[in-house]
């Protein structure tokens, strides 16, 4: 193991996690009873009750991918005191999922805030369908006369040149489909929990964008989640269970601009990859670990392709084995060498923009998930591939 940078930190003032909460996941556009700011206040007053922290002390606030519970108007839902900070990671999709708690963190460790709650709200039923096409997002015409005009489409371009590049089969794709349905039957919060898929009904469902099948894609929901962050010596002070965050940042690779939700410039070697080589090189520097020291992952499977380009990225296979890594049943749960998705993930848990993988995380350091991994000292949490930037964050035990 390397040495972490974070041990300049006085231990009192590294960040933790010490709640989380969430509402229930349900069908894009079926919540109708309350709105967005709603939901998001309710994950909130949950992740606060479960950190044994009045509402009224949360006193910072961090999201991304355009949130639209507004700061200023979360503080008078929840009646909090103040705010002293404030922040919206930038970028496409789910890229920012990790990075609104790397903010957060960042916040607590330089005494900005003592208590900041990241967090991500959906109700598409009320605003619009994220799964759909967006013609008004800054960049898109540069794509849209090759026939791009959503997620599916963008990244089956990525999934297609990895398959002609090193060999990757449909096979591969649907070991990752079948892995986050089989975690997200032993979850009673799961969207898909009882709606186990089998390979044959994954070859038999109808194409998307080639070669995304309809269970490479992940759900569309709607529901809100919420982590609290503070120090250390805060967590002491609660009484609350505090999950180290070992590190947490954000990363681009060098030309990658807007990557696959616009620009499509990306250089060749790294084009078919989720962004996050260098990203999980410094995350590791900083935590003092390495890829073998990852008991578990939850990396954003927005698309399952996606999934085996992480796994590359973040140094648990070669670059091209992400397909046979997965197929070769390493990602399983619970006895594979690195399971992933442990809730059912995107595919098959509920899609708020992959911050649910962060919640999940937590469960995992807790030792209270639905597919525990017995032991586990390290988690990875990867948010959105092959935006710019993207994020990432490795959290440890209590």
């Amino acid at each position: 193991m390397s040495t972490s940078p974070s041990a300049a930190i006085p231990p009192g003032k590294r960040p933790c996690i010490i709640g989380i909460g969430q509402t229930e996941y349900a069908k894009w556009g079926t919540i109708l009873d309350r709105s967005e700011l709603q939901l998001g206040a309710e994950a909130i007053v949950a992740a606060a009750a479960d950190a044994g922290l009045p509402c009224s002390e949360i006193d910072g606030f961090a999201s991304y991918a355009n949130d639209a519970s507004e700061p200023s108007v979360m503080q008078i839902a929840l009646g909090a005191t103040q705010v002293r900070f404030a922040s919206m990671v930038w970028g496409g999709g789910g890229g920012g999922a990790a990075g609104a708690v790397a903010h957060a963190a960042a916040a607590v460790t330089a005494g900005l805030a003592n208590h900041v709650v990241a967090y991500r709200s959906l109700c598409q039923g009320q605003s619009f369908r994220y799964g759909g096409p967006h013609p008004w997002a800054p960049g898109k015409n540069f794509i849209h006369p090759f026939g791009l005009f959503s997620p599916p489409q963008m990244m089956a371009l990525l999934v297609r040149r990895h398959m002609a590049e090193y060999g990757t089969r449909q096979e591969h794709l649907a070991s990752v489909a079948l892995t986050c349905s089989a975690n997200a039957a032993r979850n009673p919060k799961a969207v898909m929990r009882d709606r186990p898929l089998t390979l044959e009904r994954y070859l038999a469902s109808r194409l998307i964008a080639d070669p995304l099948r309809l269970y490479d894609c992940c759900l569309e929901s709607d529901g809100a989640c919420a982590v609290i962050v503070t120090t250390i010596e805060r967590a002491r002070d609660l009484g609350a269970v505090a999950v180290p965050i070992l590190a947490a940042g954000q990363g681009s690779e060098a030309g990658w601009g807007t990557g696959a939700l616009a620009g499509f410039n990306m250089p060749a070697d790294v084009f078919c990859s989720g962004n996050g080589r260098t990203l999980a090189r410094e995350l590791y520097a900083r935590a003092g670990i390495g890829a073998a020291d990852v008991d578990v992952a939850q990396l954003y499977d927005d698309f399952t392709g996606m999934v085996l380009m992480s796994l590359e990225d973040f140094g648990f296979c070669a670059r091209g084995e992400g397909g046979p890594f997965a197929a070769g049943g390493n990602i399983a749960w619970p006895h594979g060498s690195l399971p992933i998705n442990t809730s059912g993930g995107n595919l098959a848990e509920a899609y708020i923009h992959g911050f649910n993988l962060v919640l999940e995380a937590v469960r995992q350091m807790r030792g209270s998930s639905t597919s525990q991994v017995v032991d586990a000292k390290a988690c990875l949490a990867v948010a959105g591939p092959a935006v710019g930037p993207t994020s990432a964050l490795i959290l440890g035990r209590p």
